[in-house]
Parts: structure tokens; sequence; C-alpha cells
């Protein structure tokens, strides 16, 4: 009785007049919000390395075999069938194992840096930053299916109604900002098949969602107060808002009333935070020449994933996602797509990578330039990876492609804590399966949030009477991949 009454007491008396400007802040900031949702835990566990998280997701799973993990051997062995030691009892989602063969890369691969990391050809820019790279040619994951693996990259498990490890940082760690989203999510080319539930807030509070940014018109789809309604009516509006939403929470409890009332006021905020953010003017053109904004479209457009935009779109997301780290933005999710080549393999690898290669390259190079690299962790990753047999699944004479490959793929981080100019993990001499250190996506979620000073093992949220967390049941930091 007494909880309730000084509960009502402190809704009643912050919901009018300054109490309310001030409402959302406070809960956030103290941690109020956060724990009327039930969070059991605040803060990191132990000192991070990294502060902030740019996650760039190839969405339909990049080639390994043509861009990170160069197989000599599979090249000699072109046109051969897969050994059946290797083939029995396997599954793929569109190949016959039993009848495949074999299909060399015809990528050249060059070393990069003092530490000597081979990169495809495809990737020269990316190239360049080779020693603040740590690329990991091990991983594997429980899916093969588009869906299902974006699923288990983003939030650890193949299934719906999980939180992304984009919000499972903000809620572990908080938001930098008071003007801008903690999560944020930009994307360029035909989107991820997962669409929304690759950075769904799950069962964390909504606040923790990603939210979507365009990077051109309004950022935020109904930002804007209508015209005609001027700052002090729209403030006048929402403190009458947030008023009935705490009468409300009075009588309910719902923390996701508190959630509504700190989306209300974060969105008044935004609208002069959010344009600022955008309008590129302050940017040197030796800045905006680095990443390409201006980078035209091919005229052959007969590529997956063609859009129309999507070389000027990355390259505008690449220096967004630096502007927003730089403005206290915790996680930013960069995605991509599509990178699922059946077919045409070859000419559709040369321009998806066009898209990347540059905005990334000089992402990298911006942020260690700016002294923002050591505390911003960089990853690059697909959901899987592609098989080291061809795929001709749609036939009609298209050359030939790679189907979906859970059993090995690759992925690069830089930066945040990540021990740089190495490779972590072999594959087997034809790219089949990892033979030395193998690093499952649950590994490599520890690993990220050990980065960030959480242990995985203890940051939890209670749910359907379980302790859930990022990495399921499993998960082991990856040692190697850590700085000193």
């Amino acid at each position: 009785m007494n909880s309730q009454l000084l509960r009502r007491h402190f809704f009643t008396s912050s919901a009018s007049g300054i109490g309310a400007l001030a409402l959302s802040s406070l809960l956030g900031d103290d941690g109020l919000l956060a724990a009327q949702s039930g969070r059991e835990r605040t803060g990191p566990d132990f000192a991070p390395r990294a502060k902030r998280c740019i996650f760039i997701f190839l969405a339909g799973a990049p080639s390994q075999l043509d861009l990170l993990d160069p197989k000599p051997e599979l090249v000699k062995r072109d046109g051969q069938l897969l050994p059946a030691s290797v083939s029995d009892g396997v599954r793929l989602a569109f190949t016959d194992a039993s009848k495949a063969k074999l299909k060399g890369s015809p990528r050249t691969f060059v070393r990069h840096g003092e530490c000597g990391t081979e990169f495809s050809d495809r990737l020269p820019h990316i190239g360049r930053s080779a020693d603040d790279i740590a690329v990991v040619r091990s991983m594997h994951t429980d899916e093969f299916n588009h869906h299902p693996a974006q699923l288990m990259m983003n939030c650890g498990v193949g299934r719906l109604g999980r939180p992304s490890v984009g919000s499972w940082v903000t809620y572990g760690l908080g938001s930098e900002t008071q003007n801008l989203p903690g999560y944020v999510v930009l994307s360029a080319g035909t989107g991820a098949s997962g669409g929304t539930s690759n950075w769904s807030s799950g069962f964390l509070p909504s606040t923790y969602r990603g939210v979507v940014f365009r990077g051109q018109g309004d950022p935020v789809l109904n930002l804007r107060s209508p015209s005609g309604v001027t700052k002090a009516e729209q403030r006048s509006s929402l403190e009458a808002i947030a008023k009935l939403n705490a009468k409300r929470f009075e009588l309910t409890g719902d923390s996701e009333i508190a959630n509504r009332i700190a989306s209300y006021e974060l969105a008044f905020r935004m609208q002069s935070a959010a344009p600022d953010l955008l309008d590129l003017s302050g940017e040197t053109q030796a800045t905006l020449d680095s990443y390409g904004l201006d980078r035209k479209e091919p005229e052959n457009n007969r590529f997956r994933g063609y859009t129309g935009n999507a070389h000027a779109m990355m390259s505008r997301n690449c220096l967004l996602a630096r502007r927003m780290i730089e403005r206290g933005v915790r996680f930013v999710n960069l995605y991509h797509a599509s990178w699922d080549h059946h077919d045409g393999l070859d000419k559709d690898l040369e321009y998806n990578c066009s898209v990347i290669d540059q905005p990334i390259g000089a992402l990298l190079e911006d942020l260690k330039q700016r002294g923002l690299l050591d505390e911003t962790l960089v990853v690059c990753t697909g959901e899987f990876g592609r098989t080291p047999i061809a795929d001709t699944h749609e036939g009609n004479g298209q050359k030939p492609g790679r189907d979906h490959h859970r059993y090995a793929f690759s992925l690069w981080m830089a930066g945040g804590g990540v021990k740089p100019g190495q490779v972590v993990g072999r594959t087997d001499d034809i790219g089949w399966a990892p033979v030395e250190d193998g690093v499952h996506i649950n590994d490599f979620h520890a690993t990220l949030l050990h980065l960030f000073g959480l242990d995985h093992l203890k940051l939890s949220k209670r749910f359907g009477g379980f302790d859930i967390r990022l990495t399921n049941v499993g998960g082991n930091v990856v040692e190697k991949l850590l700085q000193a």
C-alpha cells in the first residue's frame, strides 16, 4: 500500500509543469525507466574496450571463398565432385551435394599491410586497413535459410521474438545521447529478408529497439510537427499526453507506458538534432569524395540487389554512421542487400563489392584519423557463407553461383579492443568446415559483449520463467580476438 502511494505521488507531481519535461530524462539517466521495465542490472561488469559499435550486415550472405578465405586447392580441384565423405547426410538449401561439383574462385587474393592478411581484389579499399582488422575465417552457424540465419546472427537464435544484439548492448549500457536514439538502423540496397525482426527489442522494453533512419528527407517518418503547429503548442500537447500516460501507469503499472513517454520526449528533441545530423555541409570536400557520395550506378543494371541508388546510399550511410557515433549513438546497424548469389556470382559480386568497398574503407580510415577507432567496434558480416560447390539452380544458361553454407564463413572486426592485423581460425583445403579455432555465432556474440565490458552470462532478462540471454545456452569469449 505504501509503495503504491509513493509511486502515485511521484507520477502525479512529475506529470505537471517542468516534471513532464524532465520525466523521461530522469527515468533514463537514473535507471528508473529501466527498473520499471523489469531490468535487473545496469552498466558494464568490467572496464570496456568499446564504447560504441558500427555493425555492417551484408544480407544475403557474401561468398567468403571469393572475398576473405582464399583456397588454392579448391581452384586446383575445380569441376571435381564433392567427396562422398563430405556430402553424406549434408542438407543444402537448393543443391544436391552428392551431385555437385567443386567451384574454385576466379578472384586474385592480395596481401595487405605489414600483417600480410589476404583480401580479394574486389576489396582494395578495405584491404588498406588490414593492419587494423581481425579476420575470422572459421565462423559457423546452425541455420541455412536466410530469415532464421539473419535472426541468429542478429539475435542469437533463429527464432522470432528475441532482442537484437544492438538492443542488448543499449539495454546493458544505456545511451550516451539524449537527443538521438541509442540504437539506429540505416539501409541500402534491396533490404534484408529478415526485415525489422533483425533490429527488434524482442521482450526488452521498446526503447531499446533499433530506430530506422532515412538517409535523405525526413530522417524518421512523421517526425516533424504538422504545418501550423508551433513548438509551444507541441510542448503543451506533450505535457498533456504525459499526464494521461502517467495516470494510466498509476492504474496498470504497465512498463511500456513509461517507454511511451520517453519515446514522445525523444521525438521532440530529435526534431532539432536529426536534421543537423543529416546536414553534411560542414564536411570537407575531401571527406565527401573519400566516401564517394557522388558515385553513379553502372549503366548495366542487371545485378542482384540493384536499386538505382545503392552506391550513393551506402556512401552516405557510412558517413552518417561516423557522425552518429560522434554524437553519442551507441549502436549503428548498416544494412546492405542482397548478396544471395546463387547464379551470376562473379558479375554480381563485382557490383556489390563496388557498392561497399570504398565507403567502408573510408569509414575505417576516417575513424582512425579522428581517434575514434580505438573505442568504436566495427563489424562486417553476413548471416552465413557460400558453398565451395557450384549452384546452378536457376538454370537457363546463367553463370553458376554458390548455395547457402552454414558450416563455414568469414567475418571481420576492427577497433574497440579487437587485436588487429590477424587471422583467427582456419577452414579445410576446400573451405567446407573449420579445422582450427571454430567460432560459433554465440561465441562471436559473447566476444562482442565482452569488448563492451559485459559478461554474456550475466546480461539477461527474465522472460517466460527463464533468464534469457543473447548467447542462448552457449557462447565462449574468443580470447585470440582480444587486444592485450
